[in-house]
């Protein structure tokens, strides 16, 4: 099984279309579990198209978008109140685009 990072993209965009369109982009690569919050487990490969899907939507000088390298140990780590497991179970799945 190929090597996998866990990711966690915020972002801040206050135009409502760019920020619906990378809401949409991202749905190909990770799960949202807040509005402008997703969490990804994602190989290099996935990791370096959602990049280059982000760099084309997003306006650098007025949009934000943080992306969080978490390691194994700060995976285990998350604590979830309600709602269900994101990553926990999730199978293998194949993003074509």
């Amino acid at each position: 099984m190929k090597s996998q990072q866990f990711i966690l993209v915020v972002y801040d965009i206050s135009d409502d279309r760019r920020r619906t369109k990378l809401h949409d982009a991202l749905l190909d690569f990770g799960t949202p579990v807040q509005y402008s919050v997703f969490e990804c487990l994602l190989s290099a490969r996935q990791e370096q198209r959602m990049r280059g899907r982000v760099k084309k939507i997003i306006r650098p000088k007025k949009d934000r978008v943080r992306f969080y390298m978490l390691c194994a140990n700060c995976v285990e780590r998350v604590e979830v109140t309600s709602g269900k497991e994101v990553l926990s179970g999730q199978p293998n799945s194949v993003v074509v685009g």
